[in-house]
């Protein structure tokens, strides 16, 4: 049996070694995972404060996609075609995870939408970066998203949203969690 004085390295090591492993398997895929038909518009960066709220304005058509990285604290997103200043009591879609938060914004919204940043009140100040994206299938297929031959035959490699990509969020929404729970116990060890 090991001393105890030469357990704690020994696990603190193996929680960085866990932590390193599971950031790099993130920061890999954050920008690996845009496929290819999205442009990119705009990339925002900012600062907001605990319980406060920036807003922003999109007025571009076409589907969207916004990907905003937390880069310090944790920032959520909250966006609504019926108003400017979205909230977490009035929107039409969120995104509130602790880590990369992703909203697709649908061609059929009303312009302008209104997006807002809400700093978490768990953290003094948030950082975060948001990548704006145009989507072109929506230009590529104009009356669906998949193009068939003249026997009927499925042409496309691109679908507007699959199952896969369900379970694609759901895998993101779970290293998110692992992720906060490694920082939890490495700031409750170190």
């Amino acid at each position: 049996m090991a001393a105890p004085g030469r357990r704690a390295p020994w696990k603190g090591a193996l929680l960085m070694l866990l932590a390193s492993q599971a950031m790099s398997l993130v920061n890999c895929s954050e920008d690996d995972d845009v496929p290819e038909e999205w442009i990119l518009l705009h990339v925002v960066q900012g600062q907001i404060g605990a319980g406060n709220y920036s807003y922003l304005r999109l007025n571009h058509e076409g589907k969207i996609i916004l990907k905003m990285q937390s880069l310090k604290g944790d920032a959520d997103l909250y966006i609504s075609d019926s108003t400017l200043h979205p909230s977490f009591d009035d929107y039409e879609l969120q995104a509130v995870t602790c880590g990369q938060d992703v909203v697709y914004i649908p061609a059929h919204f009303q312009r302008p939408v209104g997006i807002g940043i809400y700093g978490h009140p768990s953290h003094h100040e948030s950082e975060f970066e948001m990548k704006v994206y145009y989507d072109t299938t929506a230009e590529q297929y104009p009356f669906g998203e998949t193009a068939y031959s003249s026997d009927g035959a499925d042409t496309s490699q691109k679908h507007a949203y699959t199952p896969e990509d369900a379970s694609q969020e759901e895998e993101s929404v779970l290293w998110t969690i692992l992720i906060s729970i490694l920082k939890l116990v490495l700031e409750i060890l170190f």
